[in-house]
């Protein structure tokens, strides 16, 4: 078994905190269903919000995904002229039985633009 590190992100339309919430669970629900795992392989995940979003923390989203007993940490993001508003970025380290090339990241919604070469057919959002 060997310690992975998953990306994703997904873009709000605006900053409140039920639509954080759920694009939130999205992600951390794509990143695990993409990847085959079971909250139990997730060892830690970190979660980085632009300095324009304020109406709850992302880890919180990440608790109503099922990561219950995960140590979760939410972290504000660099505040970068021109960088993409309304993002919550992840980080997830977690115990799988693939090699690197495998891993699937997830980018969802206005995200997709952060890392196009990571993005895959299936992110329609």
């Amino acid at each position: 078994m060997a310690v992975r590190a998953i990306r994703g992100a997904t873009q709000l339309e605006v900053d409140e905190a039920s639509h954080l919430l759920e694009r939130v669970v999205e992600m951390v629900h794509e990143v695990i269903s993409r990847n085959g795992l079971t909250a139990d392989d997730v060892i830690s995940v970190l979660l980085s919000a632009t300095p324009d979003l304020h109406s709850e923390f992302p880890a919180k989203g990440a608790r109503m995904a099922g990561l219950h007993d995960v140590p979760v940490m939410s972290v504000r993001e660099m505040d970068v002229p021109g960088s993409l508003p309304r993002a919550v970025r992840m980080l997830a380290h977690v115990e799988v039985d693939r090699p690197r090339s495998e891993v699937r990241h997830v980018f969802l919604h206005g995200a997709r633009a952060l890392r196009p070469d990571l993005v895959d057919d299936t992110d329609g959002c």
